[in-house]
């Protein structure tokens, strides 16, 4: 009697237990050094394929690659969804807004900070506490840092999230050697890999259905 007893009290308990999130937070990483600016169309409408899918309550932030990317100052849009179907869209036409207005006015950065730009997402998404978080990145991968800044080994704790890598174009030194290309983009895979993460990569970007 006493084993039923706590059979059925484990099971009421159980049944009490908060249920896991079911929300997602997309952070998307832009680009913008050199000749990959001119690739923000392709960038924006990522964006508004996206804004499309996310449902109320989701989160999603677009942030753009520069110097030193480790910083909110770098986040150009970010809303976390109302569950009223009218605020959600009026939220989702101002975060298109403030997108357009980026892509209309932006200058190509001087270097490339990835690792800095992928650590600020982890923040933030984890600070949105999404049951689903998703770091999609829109680069070519060839990070360039400036003079001073480190990510060397700094570790990125991404057990539980999906890094997508978007639009992966190829250098014009990748046409002399393909293995420059094929290396940059497997070295990110490990990283990824190797800190808990899973990795996909999609360069085909008029086929976006399984991206969310």
């Amino acid at each position: 009697m006493k084993a039923l007893i706590l059979t059925i009290a484990a099971v009421v308990l159980g049944g009490c237990s908060p249920s896991a999130p079911r929300n997602t937070g997309v952070y998307l990483l832009l680009d913008t050094s050199g000749t990959y600016s001119e690739e923000l169309k392709k960038a924006q409408g990522i964006i508004l394929y996206t804004l499309s899918k996310l449902q109320p309550t989701d989160s999603f932030a677009v942030a753009r690659i520069d110097t030193g990317s480790f910083s909110e100052k770098d986040i150009i849009a970010k809303a976390t969804f109302d569950d009223r179907p009218s605020a959600a869209n009026t939220q989702k036409r101002a975060f298109a807004e403030a997108i357009k207005s980026f892509v209309d006015t932006s200058q190509p950065a001087t270097h490339t900070d990835i690792t800095g730009g992928v650590l600020q997402a982890i923040e933030f998404l984890n600070e949105k506490g999404s049951g689903r978080k998703a770091i999609l990145i829109f680069s070519d991968l060839q990070e360039d840092l400036a003079k001073g800044y480190v990510r060397d080994n700094v570790p990125l704790d991404l057990k539980g999230f999906e890094v997508v890598a978007l639009n992966v174009s190829k250098l014009r030194s990748d046409n002399y050697d393909p293995r420059e290309y094929l290396a940059r983009v497997e070295a990110w895979r490990e990283r990824v890999e190797k800190n808990g993460g899973r990795w996909r990569m999609i360069n085909d970007l008029e086929r976006l259905d399984g991206l969310l």
